[in-house]
């Protein structure tokens, strides 16, 4: 890395550029409060927080967060030379403290606490206003609150919220005087930054972009039609759609998949793969994804938009049911994550890929599905026990954007079911065609891992 990249006490970073990830993300740029610069675009996550919060000093963990990851305090600037990043000096966190009505019993504040997550979802941050983050703090009693997080999507991705949580609760702790743990060294991402563009010059990235231009020879991704055009002009929305999948038909899935020696994830995409079959796609089925793209270790407690959109390619033609279906599923994924290198690059590779998410009256739709991650799942960190508030079940007509048609995102929940949502563009689509699509999901996940010896309606089986 260049010597001026590096940092000088009270000064901004020069000018840095941009990661292969981000270029993809301001690809959607408009230039105006819509797409990565809106301020829309963002996440939101929320925790109760059990034991007496001194405010000063939570105040004070949020200013060792700034000052800890470069990305929250980091603007993109687009000049006649084109995008590129600087970094500013540290700056105080941005905390926002409210007092809950006195004598709420255990469901009214359960209530409180959903509410607030969903008032700071449907609410904006400023992409042009630093720290890309704000902390909003519940308190209900002495001993009680909800802390709930917002952060820019261009300066984090889901697994960027959990290590920022994590590093407040460590620094909180360390500044009440008790005995933890420093947080581990954490990168800035402009050292991912020199990394990423070094390790696209190797001979390992080229055999990555000789497959993908291979892999995707003539494919197309998958597109959704839309209920209204995206000429008719209605100003760009996004609503989110929230349901279960009751646990006993995911403990089916969930069985299946350990008797194929497959993922969870891969049971439920391949039944998503027979939707799209079903509902007038071809056999020949590309579902992007998204991969954490956090395959260096030395990144792992980084703050930044990491994760990478990995197109999936299986050709179900042929399959007999749905054991095969499952097989080929778990192919094209273990191809796909090692070759896990920007979706840009991979774009390049076929410039063709998105042209059906390009027609006026088609959309595209990404597929991802997570466990819920351990963290923080009723973790005393010093005097205060730290529990993420998971299962959020009402549907909101505004959430954080997507910029292009619907994201599902399937989060396993060791409760056993399946708590999910999708984000729709709901300029393009009404809630009654996401419902009755969730519903068709259902039917086919159940008949499949019901019976996965039976034989599947598709051309070529046997």
């Amino acid at each position: 890395m260049s010597p001026d990249m590096k940092p000088q006490a009270g000064e901004s970073v020069g000018r840095i550029p941009l990661s292969f990830n981000q270029e993809f993300l301001y690809g959607f740029d408009r230039g105006d409060d819509e797409g990565p610069f809106g301020p829309r675009f963002h996440i939101v996550h929320g925790w109760w927080l059990r034991g007496k919060v001194h405010v000063d000093t939570l105040q004070q963990a949020l200013d060792d967060v700034v000052a800890r990851h470069e990305a929250l305090r980091t603007v993109v600037v687009r000049d006649a030379g084109g995008w590129y990043q600087r970094v500013r000096p540290p700056m105080p966190g941005r905390l926002e403290v409210r007092e809950a009505a006195a004598g709420l019993d255990a469901d009214a504040r359960d209530r409180a606490a959903q509410q607030l997550v969903t008032e700071v979802e449907s609410g904006t941050i400023d992409a042009r206003e630093l720290p890309l983050f704000k902390a909003t703090l519940l308190r209900f009693d002495e001993e009680t609150a909800v802390l709930a997080l917002i952060v820019h999507h261009s300066a984090a991705d889901g697994w960027s919220v959990r290590r920022i949580i994590r590093d407040l609760a460590l620094r909180y702790a360390a500044r009440r005087g008790s005995a933890v743990p420093e947080p581990p060294p954490a990168l800035p991402y402009r050292d991912f930054v020199a990394w990423q563009r070094e390790f696209s010059e190797s001979e390992a990235a080229q055999r990555s972009r000789d497959f993908w231009r291979d892999k995707l020879a003539g494919a197309r991704v998958m597109s959704v039609p839309t209920d209204r055009p995206k000429s008719s002009g209605l100003p760009e929305t996004t609503a989110v759609y929230r349901f279960t999948i009751d646990a006993p038909l995911v403990s089916r899935a969930l069985e299946l998949a350990r008797s194929l020696r497959s993922t969870p994830f891969m049971v439920l995409l391949g039944a998503f793969a027979l939707l799209v079959r079903r509902t007038g796609g071809s056999t020949d089925v590309v579902v992007p994804t998204f991969s954490p793209g956090r395959e260096r270790e030395e990144f792992q407690h980084t703050v930044g938009p990491f994760l990478n959109l990995l197109p999936l390619r299986t050709e179900l033609a042929g399959c007999r049911d749905f054991r095969e279906v499952v097989a080929r599923v778990r192919a094209s994924c273990l191809e796909a994550y090692s070759h896990d290198i920007p979706f840009v690059q991979i774009l390049a590779q076929a410039p063709e890929l998105m042209e059906p998410v390009m027609e006026d009256d088609r959309a595209a739709c990404v597929f991802q599905v997570f466990p819920f991650p351990f963290v923080l799942d009723g973790e005393r960190i010093g005097d205060v026990e730290y529990t993420e508030i998971r299962r959020r079940l009402d549907s909101q007509p505004v959430c954080s954007d997507v910029p292009n048609g619907a994201l599902w995102t399937l989060n396993l929940d060791p409760a056993g079911d399946v708590v999910a949502g999708i984000q729709y563009n709901s300029n393009l689509y009404d809630e009654s065609s996401v419902a009755a699509m969730v519903d068709r999901f259902r039917q086919i996940l159940s008949e499949v891992v019901g019976a996965p010896d039976a034989p599947l309606d598709l051309p070529g089986a046997p």
